[in-house]
Order: C-alpha cells, then sequence, then structure tokens
C-alpha cells in the first residue's frame, strides 16, 4: 500500500498564514498593535521564537511595522510592490520588447481615464513638470527622470489602485529602455515634450479618446527610439545597477 507522507507546515508559516487571513479579512484592522510576542506564544500554544519568526515574515512582506516596542498592522507600500515584482521580472529574464508590449496597453489606458478623473490639482503638477522638462530639454540634459515622473502623475490621476499596482513594475523597467535612448538621440527630448503637451491638453479638455491616442503615440515613439538607438528590444533587461 503507498502512503504519501504528511506534509505538515512549519509553526511558524501557521502562525504568519492565520495573522495574515485576519488582516486580510479586516479581524486585524490598519493601524492596529499585535499582542505582545509572549502573548500570541500561549495563544497558539507555541514557543516565542516560533511566534517571532512568523511575524518576521509578515514584517517582510509588509503587512506589519514596527511603532517603538508594538508590532501593528500596517499597507504595503505600492513601491516596494513595484519593487519586489520589478526584481522577479529581471529574475525571469523579461526583454524590452515584453515590457514595452504591456506598457503599450497600461499607458493610454491610464491616460484615458484620467481624462475624467484627474483633478486640478494634479493637472497643475503636470503643468509643472512639463515646465521642468522644458528647462531640462533646452540645456540638452536627459529627460528620462521627469517623463517617467509624467507618466506617473497621468497613472496616479486615474484614482485606480489596482491599475496603479499592475504597471508599477512596468514603470520602472521602462527607465532601463529610457535611459538607452536618452544619449543616442539627443533630438529625443523635444519630441517627448511635444508628446507630453498634446497629453496634457486633451486631458484638460476632457478629452478620453485624444489623451489614450497621445499617449500611445508615446509609447510607439519609444519603440522606434530604442530601434534607432540601437537597443535589441528582444534581449533581456540588465540587472539594476
Amino acid at each position: 500500500m503507498q502512503i504519501d507522507k504528511l506534509q505538515l507546515a512549519p509553526a511558524y508559516r501557521v502562525i504568519s498564514t492565520d495573522l495574515r487571513r485576519r488582516i486580510f479579512d479586516h479581524s486585524l484592522a490598519q493601524g492596529q498593535a499585535l499582542p505582545t510576542e509572549a502573548e500570541l506564544a500561549e495563544r497558539f500554544g507555541v514557543h516565542r521564537s516560533t511566534v517571532r519568526e512568523g511575524l518576521r515574515q509578515l514584517e517582510q512582506e509588509g503587512l506589519l511595522r514596527r511603532d517603538g516596542k508594538k508590532l501593528v498592522v500596517s499597507m504595503p507600500r505600492q513601491s516596494d510592490m513595484a519593487k519586489a515584482a520589478e526584481g522577479a521580472l529581471r529574475l525571469r529574464q523579461v526583454t524590452f520588447r515584453d515590457v514595452w508590449q504591456v506598457a503599450s496597453s497600461l499607458e493610454p489606458l491610464c491616460a484615458r481615464l484620467a481624462a475624467t478623473s484627474a483633478s486640478e490639482d494634479e493637472l497643475e503638477a503636470m503643468e509643472l513638470n512639463l515646465a521642468r522638462t522644458q528647462q531640462i530639454v533646452s540645456h540638452g540634459d536627459s529627460p528620462v527622470s521627469v517623463d517617467l515622473e509624467f507618466q506617473n502623475l497621468v497613472a496616479s490621476a486615474t484614482h485606480n489602485p489596482a491599475l496603479l499596482l499592475a504597471r508599477g513594475p512596468v514603470s520602472l523597467l521602462m527607465r532601463a529602455g529610457y535611459a538607452a535612448i536618452a544619449p543616442a538621440l539627443p533630438q529625443s527630448g523635444a519630441r517627448l515634450l511635444s508628446v507630453h503637451q498634446q497629453v496634457l491638453t486633451a486631458l484638460r479638455r476632457r478629452d478620453p479618446q485624444a489623451a489614450e491616442a497621445a499617449m500611445a503615440k508615446h509609447m510607439q515613439d519609444y519603440k522606434r527610439g530604442c530601434e534607432v538607438a540601437g537597443l535589441d528590444m528582444d534581449q533581456p533587461i540588465p540587472p539594476a545597477t
């Protein structure tokens, strides 16, 4: 008779799974302090070291944070999740083309949604970004950082947390392509500024179709820039330095 061995989860993982479930179903609310390690050890019927290991796992996931001597329930930061996903994608050797294909869907979608949801303050932030971009381009400096900032501003103006989480790692990976294009094509800065102005004009007019079309054009410019700069779109994006 063939009998497979029982696969029993380590006690610390049982504890982290239990607490994670309580956080996700809001039995443990954001900002709520957990009982002490000694109290948790007594409730779970395990040693404090086992509880400590389970709590450490949740801290690493961003579900718990230190507040003095207490551990409180927290929300994982979007930037941390994007960074972790970016690293995982690099390990999987995603290519410049892989990332461009995804961005070509997400970025125009962000522009389309932002056209109906952007606040006046958010539009003003984009105006300021364009002013900085103008200065950078006129001085012949790289506009990579302000370009990505503009796209992040447009994405934030959608007020769609699912979309922001989805595009976070893709935006970070796109930086590698922009960094390769900028030195090889110094004239790309003026075209980038022009497209951003078209996007903002469409957003101010509350015109989703025009905003989406302008951002789609920007994504096509990115691909053409990679090709003209001699970047192999099918090569894996290298590890971050």
